[in-house]
């Protein structure tokens, strides 16, 4: 079994998470599982962020996605493949 994670760091979240999430929901169909994570609640929001995204699809939508997001100022993504032999 594979799983395949994107990890995305986003490090200006207030400028950065309207273009994030238009990427994201242009690709919402390869997207299983989101985790948003950062900082903070009300008026003490933190301006960085973490999306944790569990992918299926073809390796060259994945890849994609994980460019696609990755070109944006202050975003940063990394693709994990976790396997477990069965």
């Amino acid at each position: 079994m594979t799983k395949t994670i994107l990890l995305i760091m986003i490090g200006k979240r207030k400028e950065a998470a309207v273009k994030v999430q238009q990427i994201l929901t242009g690709w919402g169909c390869i997207i299983k599982t989101r985790l948003g994570i950062h900082d903070g609640v009300l008026d003490n929001c933190t301006d960085e962020g973490l999306l944790i995204l569990e992918l299926h699809g073809a390796q060259d939508q994945k890849d994609e996605l994980a460019r696609k997001v990755s070109v944006l100022p202050g975003v940063t993504s990394k693709l994990v493949e976790l396997t477990i032999d069965e």
